[in-house]
């Protein structure tokens, strides 16, 4: 096997995505070595794609790189494939893949998603009412109103309880962030949090078995696959990956949205002076944050890639933050724009994988731009933000913000 040559650039160090500059590591990583062999303390490792027509084409690939091993690294607990492969939407290869999609979208579909924005624009609109009347917030504390909103509707659940779930998501995808998870590194949090959430979920099985409503629960209660019906694991693992995909991206990127805002406030007056610009902004918004920063592959057969072998059995990782900034693909990819035109951004992935989640985050993203609109709320720093301690989902954890109304 011909490997890349190291560059000393480890993509699993976490201080580089809390500290560090990581677009300028992904810049050299795409200028040097697009296709690169991060080598892992154990001598394993796995593979890098960073620009952005090897990452498009490789989520376009599901015949030669399989998701049924895992989408995250180190996802499983000591475990070498995921243990969810093949029975979770994001965690197999077709034909599964596209019998379960074809359940789980039920839930996406506008019907629920018009009762779930009405939710949403509720929660949101009295955290930001009351961070006005007090002249300052934590905005990623806000931001967590969104998928508040969105778990109450999309489980039939009330405040109490969709808060409950969040907490416990925000424990899985912190796992490894001391400010979530202070008393253990050892990978039993996410443990905890899961079973905890699969205890939840059965519980909301067996009531909606009993009373059917119009929510995910129920859908996959009722669903068949190729005439059967799905099995509990089926239901347990796909109700997990909704809950954590619509719990941990919306509020990351609503608070790294009011960020770069800060940073670039023009921008947000041009979205005050022309509202229209909203599709724009939020295409650029998704793009600018990349709050999933990679989705993890398994290659089933010997394959090159831009010019490196690799071999059947390893891991390929796809990095969306370093595509979604790649030079030959955007004009001018570091400056924010809110009237970026050509903007195909791959925030949600590609091909058979595309987030099935994509217009629930683009729903809940824009009932806040237009709430923030409609209050010409303006955003200054009070006082230092606190990163997510992932190389996998990136945003603030914490975001002191002061609130005004811009007249």
């Amino acid at each position: 096997m011909t490997l890349t040559p190291a560059l000393g650039i480890d993509l699993t160090d976490l201080d580089l995505f809390t500290g560090g500059d990581i677009h300028a590591v992904f810049a050299r990583l795409r200028r040097d070595s697009p296709v690169y062999w991060n080598e892992s303390g154990d001598g394993g490792g796995f593979w890098a794609l960073t620009r952005y027509d090897d990452v498009a084409a490789a989520y376009n690939d599901a015949a030669r790189l399989s998701s049924r091993y895992g989408t995250v690294l180190g996802g499983s607990y000591r475990r070498q494939a995921d243990s969810a492969g093949g029975q979770m939407l994001i965690a197999s290869d077709s034909p599964r893949h596209r019998l379960m999609r074809r359940q789980v979208h039920r839930a996406f579909l506008p019907g629920l998603l018009e009762r779930a924005g009405e939710v949403v624009r509720r929660y949101l609109a009295a955290a930001l009412d009351q961070a006005h009347e007090a002249g300052r917030a934590d905005f990623a504390e806000v931001a967590l109103e969104l998928p508040r909103g969105l778990l109450a509707a999309m489980f039939g659940l009330g405040r109490d309880e969709a808060t409950h779930l969040l907490t416990l998501t925000r424990r899985m995808i912190g796992h490894r962030d001391p400010y979530y998870v202070p008393e253990d590194g050892s990978g039993l949090a996410l443990v905890a949090a899961q079973v905890e959430i699969f205890d939840m979920m059965s519980a909301l099985m067996a009531e909606r078995r009993r009373r059917p409503g119009a929510d995910l629960v129920s859908i996959l209660v009722g669903a068949r696959l190729n005439g059967r019906p799905m099995t509990d694991r089926e239901i347990l693992y796909n109700c997990l990956n909704v809950a954590v995909g619509g719990d941990e991206t919306t509020p990351f990127t609503a608070a790294a949205a009011v960020e770069t805002f800060m940073a670039h406030p023009a921008e947000f007056d041009r979205l005050l002076a022309d509202p229209g610009l909203v599709d724009t902004a939020l295409h650029e918004i998704f793009r600018w944050t990349s709050t999933n920063a990679y989705v993890q592959r398994t290659a089933l057969t010997d394959l090159r890639i831009g010019g490196q072998q690799i071999a059947a059995g390893q891991a390929v990782t796809l990095w969306n933050v370093s595509a979604n900034f790649d030079e030959d693909a955007f004009a001018r990819p570091e400056v924010f724009d809110v009237g970026r035109t050509l903007n195909r951004h791959l925030a949600f992935g590609s091909g058979p994988h595309r987030c099935i989640g994509l217009n629930a985050a683009w729903l809940e993203i824009r009932i806040m731009l237009e709430e923030l609109i409609a209050r010409r709320l303006r955003f200054t720093p009070a006082g230092p933000s606190r990163r997510l301690r992932s190389n996998f989902m990136l945003g603030p954890t914490s975001l002191p913000v002061r609130v005004q109304a811009h007249g």
